[in-house]
């Protein structure tokens, strides 16, 4: 049976096409840039590999062209599109409706849409992409997977907001958390590394969008996004952690309206808004060229993610691991060392030169934590929840 897997971040689209139940990768890539100059698609299957500079405006661009080299007649991997029998979605936010897979329906897709408030830069695109996809792979059974849906063992003392009651009794206002997927699949590999189940681990996926999860015997039980995915870490356009009083102050002071203040915080802070970038990749080298604001972006940024390694290390009573993984957290070796550095105290302690060389465990021969670089593979997670949802 051939499983296709779309998910769509807030400026990307990885996709891999697997043969299931063997989990046989027929092919994968990444359409990245969304909607930014000199946006990129990568293709590659057993036979060919593919990289192209192309004009991506939206996700929706971006699908379609996707589909389109797995027809293509010369290095596609399907002549037809009724091949593709299941289509496994990415969709970040289920609120209170979903928390488990769940096969789309109409009814499913209002749900979904209703969410959009939520995640402003995720659950449109998510749903553009079931909605393109219905329209690609009619016969096809479309199936969503929820980012929140490995959070739903936080306890309520860590979900539960300092507001009236009712707020969560009637209207379900609480911590959901994000990226559920990719932390549940670097952590379980953790756990085989380790080779237990009673671990305390801190997954820090870092990409444009940023989270952290303290992960306690192979459940989530604290995470950096909360209600919608802005909390937390500094992000690639999203400002992460914040004073509200400064969303009255915006309205009330300096004119702003509600939806420009939230405009401002989904996608014109973060690295953006401090530096001019969102691209991580950007910012490092006009740090090494001595540019002062990317340099000092750089060293929020890790600052931040320090001290929710502190936070959560005491939320468990001790840190056997911590993993970095997505793009920015298995590529970039100046993150790691900046998030690393100083952390002795912790029992945390980099090696450079492992950094340097991206191996798998890069903590010194002394440091009491390890320190792994994981790559996450939410794609083949997703394959599997939906091949068992639609075979159980």
């Amino acid at each position: 049976m051939k499983v296709l897997v779309i998910n769509s971040g807030s400026s990307s689209i990885k996709y891999q096409l697997f043969s299931m139940p063997k989990q046989e990768v027929i092919c994968s890539g990444l359409v990245e840039r969304i909607g930014l100059k000199n946006a990129e698609i990568h293709y590659k299957s057993t036979k060919h590999t593919i990289h192209k500079i192309v004009d991506i405006p939206t996700h929706k661009i971006g699908l379609e062209t996707v589909v389109n080299l797995l027809l293509d007649k010369a290095h596609g991997v399907i002549s037809k599109t009724a091949e593709i029998e299941i289509v496994g979605h990415r969709v970040v936010h289920g609120g209170s409706s979903f928390s488990e897979t769940t096969r789309i329906t109409p009814e499913v897709k209002q749900k979904i849409k209703a969410l959009f408030s939520l995640a402003p830069q995720h659950n449109p695109a998510n749903y553009e992409g079931i909605e393109v996809s219905e329209k690609i792979f009619p016969q096809a059974i479309q199936v969503a997977v929820f980012d929140t849906a490995f959070h739903q063992t936080i306890p309520v003392e860590a979900y539960k907001y300092a507001i009236p009651n009712h707020f969560l009794d009637k209207h379900h206002i609480r911590v959901y958390g994000f990226h559920g997927t990719s932390h549940k699949y670097v952590s379980e590999k953790a756990n085989a590394i380790l080779n237990t189940q009673n671990s305390k681990i801190i997954t820090i996926h870092l990409g444009n969008g940023c989270s952290m999860t303290a992960v306690k015997n192979g459940k989530s039980i604290d995470h950096t996004l909360g209600f919608g995915p802005v909390t937390g870490l500094i992000m690639g356009s999203r400002s992460g952690d914040i004073d509200h009083t400064i969303i009255f102050y915006l309205v009330n002071k300096l004119g702003y309206t509600l939806d420009e203040v939230n405009n401002l915080l989904q996608k014109e802070s973060g690295m953006l808004g401090l530096t001019g970038f969102s691209d991580l990749r950007e910012i490092e080298a006009q740090a090494e060229k001595g540019n002062k604001a990317c340099m000092l972006a750089l060293q929020m940024n890790a600052y931040r993610i320090k001290k929710y390694i502190g936070a959560y290390t005491a939320a468990m009573n001790g840190l056997d691991a911590i993993v970095f993984t997505a793009g920015i957290g298995e590529n970039s070796k100046t993150m790691r060392k900046l998030v690393c550095t100083d952390l002795d105290y912790l029992g945390i302690a980099i090696d450079d030169e492992k950094n340097s060389d991206k191996e798998l465990e890069i903590q010194t021969s002394t440091s009491r934590v390890k320190i792994f670089v994981i790559p996450t593979n939410e794609e083949i997670e997703i394959a599997k929840q939906s091949f068992q949802l639609v075979n159980s």
